[in-house]
């Protein structure tokens, strides 16, 4: 609710102060937190039923009338045009859990809004946020310490299990039906840039490119040990296969130079023209001769490429694209093991970067080059097919969280059983770490268990099965059975995880409590919010600008801006 900004008191007929403009809108303690409160458990709410195997689709519909139907819950977020800043906050979550790990968006998102959801019940019972903060706080701090208690190791060449890691990830989203040939593009991809330091490996999925395009199915997706660049060569009579390429990576423009200052040529006979384009044209003949004498058959271009230069390159057979993203070309270098110069003068034969084919090739009607064949290539592509549009912009999307998760389980080299299994064995010993803090703040680490428990609590409904009796059943599973017991959302049953191949690294789950809770801790500190009225646009006078006679901006008639 709105209240008044006019604050202080009157002292001797004074008016009162106006400490805020008019128009200021203000909700203070537990109104400004309901409300907060509400509008991150509505975006929420609204990527809820998108979570699991028998998650749902939404439908995207932007102000052009573009479409985008999805399941992700990043992606939804990002195309939602929200208001609200505490909606906007819960968003955020999303796009970190999205940037860290790549994947459990929504699970990262469904946390935030429970624990919004238990703290509120908390507040109800009169108990104040700096202690449910600070009881959230303890359950954060063991959280991880039991996830990591009850994760196992991933060896860099189980490629099964890392297949399965993928495909769990791909679990539910549209590329569903060919998950085992996307995760073994994947996996295959991500062991190709994975580099190893000291006992461990990095991955720098950058250096992974994902092209896609129409025609075909999902199972005809392809690996590239290369890169493919959405591009054509730019002159007909260049070579369309060149195989052995050298390849020159160039970030200059091929063309004559303008020079910085205006100058002015002054001809005044035929023969000066003529002498002047030849001049011109010997340049870019020499800059050419320059690039093949290095043994460069291939060229590719950041930059433009002059027609000129074009003519000559194709006269001595070498293969040339011009325009290329600054991505392709550190991608180019990785994987061919050329030089990136800046000054076609400072290339030699040692820059040059090896591939066993360059090729221009025309998939569903649009020219694609394909570098590849190359040696050790520390930078790869893959890519989709699908019969529509729709179909290949969602497997592009699970492909990415494919390979995201790939990593970070090589990575970090822990995983965890999915299917919820992990949810309901962190909140088992959260509340028995509960019982032992007591107090107050154990109401707040019991809440953070309820939390946890909804992510499984919602893949039982989204399959269609009774989450009350699915919880009974998996927390005395869990007391006899062991940790890795969760729910097949296929059968109704409860079953051991870990066999069932549904895994899911441990730096996903760390990760979507961590964005989750402390966006909760956040919204939950909030007692005051100040929000200023939007300010009116002056109406303009019939007429258009200056039709009252004075000049635009509503200045009097005179000098722009009101100058005399």
């Amino acid at each position: 609710m709105a209240s008044t900004n006019r604050r202080g008191a009157l002292s001797g007929g004074a008016q009162p102060i106006l400490v805020l403009p008019e128009k200021t809108i203000r909700q203070r303690g537990k109104d400004a937190q309901r409300s907060n409160i509400s509008a991150a458990r509505v975006v929420s709410q609204a990527v809820r039923t998108t979570l699991g195997p028998r998650g749902r689709d939404k439908m995207l519909v932007d102000d052009l009338g573009d479409v985008i139907i999805s399941n992700d819950g990043a992606t939804i977020l990002d195309e939602m045009d929200l208001e609200h800043p505490a909606a906007k906050m819960i968003v955020e979550v999303a796009e970190t859990q999205d940037d860290e790990v790549g994947d459990g968006t929504t699970t990262a998102v469904i946390i935030a809004g429970e624990l919004l959801k238990e703290a509120e019940d908390l507040l109800d019972q009169n108990i104040h946020s700096s202690l449910i903060a600070a009881g959230y706080d303890m359950a954060a701090e063991k959280a991880p310490e039991i996830l990591e208690s009850i994760a196992e190791k991933i060896d860099f060449d189980d490629d099964e299990k890392l297949k399965r890691v993928a495909m769990t990830a791909m679990t539910g989203k549209g590329a569903e039906s060919a998950s085992k040939k996307l995760a073994d593009l994947a996996v295959k991809a991500v062991k190709n840039v994975a580099e190893k330091s000291d006992a461990e490996y990095e991955v720098d999925t950058d250096n992974i490119g994902v092209e896609k395009q129409e025609g075909e199915s999902l199972e005809d997706s392809f690996l590239v040990e290369g890169i493919i660049i959405d591009k054509e060569r730019v002159h007909p009579g260049m070579p369309r296969l060149v195989k052995n390429a050298k390849i020159a990576l160039i970030n200059k423009s091929l063309e004559i130079e303008k020079t910085e200052t205006d100058s002015e040529i002054r001809i005044t006979d035929p023969d000066q023209l003529k002498s002047f384009m030849d001049h011109e044209e010997n340049t870019l003949k020499e800059m050419v001769d320059k690039i093949a004498d290095t043994g460069a058959n291939v060229v590719i271009c950041q930059k433009g490429i002059d027609d000129m230069v074009q003519h000559f390159l194709s006269k001595r057979d070498i293969f040339a694209i011009r325009r290329a993203k600054k991505s392709d070309m550190k991608k180019l270098s990785k994987a061919t093991g050329g030089k990136i110069v800046t000054n076609v003068d400072d290339l030699t034969s040692e820059d040059l970067g090896e591939a066993g084919v360059v090729e221009e090739r025309k998939i569903s009607g649009e020219e694609m080059t394909f570098i590849e064949e190359c040696k050790e290539p520390k930078a790869v592509s893959i890519l989709i097919r699908g019969g529509t549009e729709h179909v290949v912009d969602e497997a592009e999307r699970s492909v990415d969280d494919a390979i995201r998760v790939v990593a970070a389980a090589i990575e970090s080299g822990k995983i965890v059983a999915g299917g919820g299994a992990s949810e309901i064995e962190l909140a088992l010993r959260l509340r028995e770490y509960a019982d032992k803090v007591g107090g107050r703040e154990a109401l707040a680490i019991g809440g953070f268990a309820n939390a946890i428990e909804t992510v499984v609590r919602t893949l039982a409904e989204n399959a269609g099965l009774d989450p009350i009796d699915v919880l009974v059943d998996l927390r005395s599973k869990h007391e006899s059975d062991g940790k890795n017991m969760g729910i097949d959302v296929y059968e109704g049953e409860v079953v051991d995880m870990m066999e069932e191949n549904v895994i899911e690294p441990l730096q996903v789950k760390t990760q979507a409590m961590k964005s989750g809770i402390e966006a909760a801790k956040m919204i939950l500190r909030i007692d005051d919010v100040i929000a200023a009225g939007k300010k009116e646009t002056p109406s303009m006078p019939e007429g258009g600008p200056g039709a009252s006679g004075g000049m635009p901006g509503g200045m009097p008639g005179g000098m722009p801006g009101g100058m005399a």
